[in-house]
């Protein structure tokens, strides 16, 4: 058994989790810092682990940017490197923690596993589920066993693979499934108890990531006549969440074929569990129309994590043919399919 890891850096972005009442909003906002997060977590001293903390950013979830992750995962990969640290928790807003985490999870290539957690309930109301979120996220991030897995998320003691990790309700505590998969594992009386683990990553080279295009993402719905499609012609890809498998109404097809003969076009689906179809459906609309039509099947990758994935690949300035073959290997499941080399998860195995 690998010697357990001691040391972990948090590094603190804001959100729920760090928000107490502001003097004029009458509301919460942003305003602990990450030295004042950690003052408040019971418990941690005798678990031996030795936390350094950092405040990178004090914003609400639905503030940060693409910019602001990025120059996180360059700060992660600088303090991870060396080996100085051997694991790192980010908190932040609970809003976009499905994107955040799966964006960190694509451009983090080290062994040292990157934890993302936050709260539900505010430090300043009973029940407040920040210290013991962080402290199940600290002793993850510390666990050899979570070595190699890339981003997880931790929450209520479930530990989720950030790339099928989503919100999936606006109040509850146990907000955030997995949908196709389950969680990876639980926190149970303090130990990192791994179920399963995914058997490879697929990463994009934190150094090729030099631009910041615009991709949207477009919600199909019922009667839709693709009036707000018009907005598409400023971007460089877009994604359509489509109905079930991957159907979108027969007036939209036009504007869908000329927009994937200009730009980068995922069919994803808007259900959010469950995978684009390829070749079940034939009328004109379905997936297999679509994709004829040159648009490309997002497989299992919900919406929301198929925009983060091809907006990473247009930021590291992936040809056409280099982002169908990427969305292939996740739709297949398929590692030779990714441009870049896959990296293998074979973390130490802890059963509960």
């Amino acid at each position: 058994m690998a010697e357990k890891p001691t040391s972990v850096l948090m590094l603190s972005l804001g959100g729920t989790i760090a928000m107490t009442v502001g003097s004029d909003a009458g509301g919460v906002v942003p305003n602990l810092t990450a030295e004042e997060l950690i003052a408040a977590v019971p418990g941690l001293a005798e678990t031996g682990i030795d936390v350094y903390v950092q405040t990178f950013r004090q914003l609400p979830g639905a503030s940060l940017s693409f910019d602001d992750l990025t120059a996180l995962a360059a700060l992660i990969a600088d303090h991870t490197a060396t080996g100085g640290m051997d694991g790192v928790v980010v908190t932040q807003g609970t809003d976009t923690i499905e994107e955040t985490a799966y964006l960190l999870h694509l451009l983090h290539t080290g062994e040292a596993p990157v934890v993302v957690t936050g709260a539900m309930r505010n430090p300043t109301i009973a029940g407040a589920d920040g210290p013991a979120n962080v402290l199940a996220a600290i002793r993850t991030a510390a666990s050899p066993a979570a070595r190699g897995l890339g981003a997880l998320v931790v929450f209520a003691d479930e530990i989720h693979a950030a790339r099928h990790v989503r919100k999936t309700h606006s109040t509850s505590g146990g907000t955030f499934r997995s949908p196709n998969t389950g969680p990876l594992g639980h926190v149970v009386e303090g130990t990192v108890r791994l179920l399963t683990h995914p058997p490879h990553r697929l990463t994009v080279p934190l150094e090729t990531v030099t631009r910041v295009p615009r991709v949207g993402l477009y919600t199909v719905s019922l009667g839709d006549d693709g009036t707000l499609l018009a907005g598409a012609d400023g971007l460089d890809g877009l994604v359509v969440a489509g109905f079930g498998v991957g159907h979108v109404p027969q007036r939209l097809v036009e504007k869908l074929t000329a927009l994937a003969a200009r730009i980068p076009v995922v069919l994803a689906s808007r259900t959010g569990a469950g995978p684009v179809l390829a070749s079940t459906y034939a009328f004109p609309g379905s997936e297999s129309d679509l994709q004829r039509r040159g648009l490309i099947g997002a497989g299992f990758l919900d919406p929301y994590k198929a925009r983060i994935l091809l907006h990473t690949l247009l930021a590291a300035g992936a040809e056409p043919e280099t982002i169908a073959a990427a969305f292939a290997a996740y739709g297949t499941g398929d590692p030779a399919r990714w441009p870049w080399p896959a990296l293998s998860q074979q973390p130490e195995m802890q059963y509960a």
